[in-house]
């Protein structure tokens, strides 16, 4: 604060000016939470009528946990773009919830301006911590019984710590994800994914089997199949997205990189969707409709393996990481 400043303020309002100026990241956080208040209202009505599923939690949760694990790293004095632009969507909340607009558009505007305000106080990168790690070099650090003898046990030395980036994308992306939104989805772009589908399955089960395709129906070896609303990926696709956002913040994605692989996360989804679609109505087409508990774990273990592989493409070092590794 420099001396003009001092004299226009004078001496009673300074120290009042000095203490909000070095007021807690959290308090501002907690400040504009609370001006955004009915967003979150909404938010837990529509879970707790049943209209939408909770998955949204888990974003939120990863979002609490990397302010969490960045909260000594945080930003005394906050990112100016970032500051502006949770303020203006907090106002443009507000006003379009006045204004009486869709409820799910004003919170979109809302939770957006909430990781806004989040991002204006995260660092731009933060430390990993070091950990141990073998070294080759350094001998034996001591003897191991196993086996009925004794092995040399490999030194171990402190790696050096890293800084990564704290993308925003990833933020941003969860925030989005934190809304009770799978029930619109389902129901504006379900028919059009369920079509996909079973276009795809058609043409996977074309070679065994005599399939015709009727809107988001199958007909196969005569026998009317339908590919129903939970077929249409929609929550597959949610956690293929919660799956990339979470992990390009656990390994220090950038934002380029990030945004790069998000169609390779589109089409794990749709070609894990699609394969659990098409060994379904295979085994319907068969006359050996599965079971519900093995439809369920058929749909898990799917799952399950896209998610790793959305992982995998995000952990994926990129080419200047592998040079330095090497």
């Amino acid at each position: 604060m420099n001396t003009t400043t001092r004299r226009l303020l004078g001496p009673r309002l300074l120290p009042w000016t000095m203490r909000i100026d070095r007021a807690p990241a959290g308090l501002w956080l907690a400040l504009q939470a609370a001006a955004l208040w009915p967003t979150w209202v909404w938010m837990g009505r529509r879970l707790q009528d049943g209209s939408d599923d909770p998955l949204g939690l888990l974003a939120v949760a990863a979002l609490a946990w990397l302010g969490w694990q960045l909260r000594h790293q945080l930003r005394q004095a906050p990112r100016l773009p970032w500051l502006a632009a949770a303020l203006a969507g907090t106002l443009g909340a507000t006003a379009l919830r006045a204004a009486g607009a869709p409820p799910l558009a004003a919170s979109l505007i809302a939770v957006l301006a909430g990781a806004a305000g989040l991002l204006a106080f995260l660092p731009d990168v933060r430390l990993q911590q070091p950990r141990l790690a073998p070294d080759s070099g350094a001998g034996s650090a001591g003897l191991v019984w196993a086996e009925g003898q004794f092995h040399p046990q490999p030194a171990c030395t402190l790696a050096a710590p890293r800084w990564l980036p704290v993308a925003a994308a990833p933020v941003l992306g969860l925030a989005v994800l934190a809304l009770p939104l799978l029930s619109s989805l389902q129901f504006y772009a379900g028919f059009p994914l369920r079509v996909l589908t079973a276009e795809a399955s058609r043409w996977l089960l074309a070679p065994w089997f005599g399939v015709l395709r009727e809107g988001s129906s199958l007909l196969v070896d005569g026998r009317l199949i339908v590919v129903d609303a939970p077929c249409s990926g929609v929550q597959m696709a949610w956690a293929g997205y919660f799956s990339a956002c979470a992990i390009a913040l656990a390994v220090g994605r950038g934002n380029r990189a990030f945004l790069l692989r998000l169609p390779c996360v589109g089409a794990l989804v749709l070609a894990g969707n699609v394969l659990r679609n098409s060994l379904l109505v295979a085994l319907e087409a068969s006359g050996h409709a599965a079971a519900p508990w093995l439809h369920q774990s058929l749909g898990l273990a799917l799952l399950a393996g896209v998610c790793a592989a959305i992982a995998a493409c995000m952990a994926w070092p990129e080419g200047h990481e592998v040079l330095l590794n090497q």
